[in-house]
């Protein structure tokens, strides 16, 4: 198997898992997050909405995906 140049490992919640190179906004789009009630965190620094089409993900990133529920 050809390994794309383009893949890179990266921390998913936890999980190191090889992604291909993209943006945030394409990351989200894979993921199916919806577009409300979920916040992003790159290497500890969150990441807000307005810099989701800009921010690219790079080798080693570690990414925290939260997501928002009720209860108490």
């Amino acid at each position: 198997m050809i390994k794309n140049n383009s893949e890179m490992k990266v921390t998913i919640n936890n999980q190191q898992q090889e992604l291909e190179a993209m943006t945030v906004a394409e990351f989200a789009a894979k993921q199916q997050l919806p577009d409300k009630g979920v916040a992003l965190a790159i290497n500890n620094e969150m990441v807000s909405r307005e810099q989701w089409a800009e921010r690219h993900i790079c080798e080693g990133d570690d990414i925290v995906i939260l997501k928002a529920f009720c209860g108490g």
